[in-house]
Parts: C-alpha cells; structure tokens; sequence
C-alpha cells in the first residue's frame, strides 16, 4: 500500500530560519534608516544652532555702530542733535512706539521701523553672509525735546546705598550721574533665514 509523501524535518526548520531571516533583515533595514535620519536631523540643528551664534555675534558690529553714533553726537557741540529724531540714522528721541506691542519684533521692525529708514551696517567681516542693522531709542516720554524740559527720562542714578562688613553701610554718589538711559536694538538677518536680535542698554 502506497502511502503519501512526507516533508523531512529539515525542509521545515530551513523554511522557518529563511523566515526569521526575513525578519531580521526588514528590521535592520529599518533601524538603519533611523539611524540615518537622526544623523541628518542631529546635523540640521547643529548647523542652525551655529548660525545663530554666528548671528548673534554679529550683532555686536552693530552694537558698536550704535554707540559710536551715540559718542560721536553727545560732545558739547552736537548735544542737541540727541533731542530731536534722527530717523535716516535709526535714531529717535523717545520711547514712544520703541517696542511691539501684541506683535514680534520681526513684525514691529517690518511695519514700524524699516520705512523710516533704519540704519543699515555693512556684512560683518567674518564671511558668514550677516546682515547687520540696528535703531536706537532715547528712553524719554517726549520726543524732539531736550530732558530738563518737563519730558520725563530714565536717568542713571545720582547716589547708591552701600553695605559691607569692612566699610560700613551709607550712601555713595556717582561720580557720572543723571546720564540718559538709550536702547539699542540690533536685528541680524544671516543663511537659512536665520534672524537674530540683541538688545543693549547704555547710558551717556
């Protein structure tokens, strides 16, 4: 009597083996495609993370820029120009639409700013491809004003408490008081849309 064929053991475990393999295989697959995908995201945020400190260092070119103006308008015979808006030079005398209000800095320096002409300064001259532009506000109610003319402005102060084991505690006064208080804001724009902006207080 003719009995019907059997598969041997070994066909069977060589058919579950391929399986596994399969298996294995799609899974290294993936987790390689992972890895690659992490490289290039990991590379992304380096890269962007380095242009925005390349971005952020620029803006000290226009820091400077700022407070040079600042310096070279503040001698006794070119005081005045400090009372009045400046705006081709970014300048403006008082605080008064010096900041967003419910909108970004981005929207507010498009909208408010760059058509009146904000101080352009030169790429900065480490190749990186910035583009550097600042404005300044004097920190006073009142435009075109001088400060002593009942126009309110932040003053550095006149005197400082002090306290200390060796010296005692009392007041001490400033050698350079009264000076105004102006803001300097410098706005960075450099590759990948990247845009940066820095925010300075100085006092003259």
């Amino acid at each position: 009597m003719l009995t019907g064929a059997r598969s041997r053991p070994g066909t069977r475990q060589r058919g579950v083996v391929l399986f596994i393999s399969l298996i294995m295989l799609v899974a290294m697959t993936l987790a390689g495609i992972a890895l690659v995908r992490s490289i290039y995201t990991s590379n992304l945020i380096a890269g962007n993370l380095a242009f925005q400190q390349s971005a952020v260092l620029a803006s000290e070119r226009g820091m400077e820029a700022a407070i040079k103006w600042l310096e070279n308008n503040n001698t006794t015979a070119t005081a005045a120009t400090l009372y009045s808006d400046v705006p081709a030079q970014g300048y403006f005398s008082s605080r008064v639409g010096g900041s967003p209000v419910n909108q970004s800095w981005q929207d507010f320096w498009d909208a408010n700013l760059v058509p009146v002409g904000v101080v352009s300064v030169a790429a900065d001259s480490y190749g990186s491809g910035n583009s550097v532009q600042y404005v300044i506000h004097r920190l006073c109610d009142k435009a075109n004003t001088s400060p002593t003319s009942g126009n309110y402005c932040s003053l550095s102060p006149q005197t400082v408490g002090s306290a200390g084991s060796s010296h005692g505690s009392g007041v001490v006064s400033l050698q350079y008081s009264n000076q105004v208080y102006y803001r300097i804001t410098v706005r960075v724009a450099g590759p990948r849309n990247t845009v940066s902006f820095t925010q300075e207080v100085v006092a003259l």
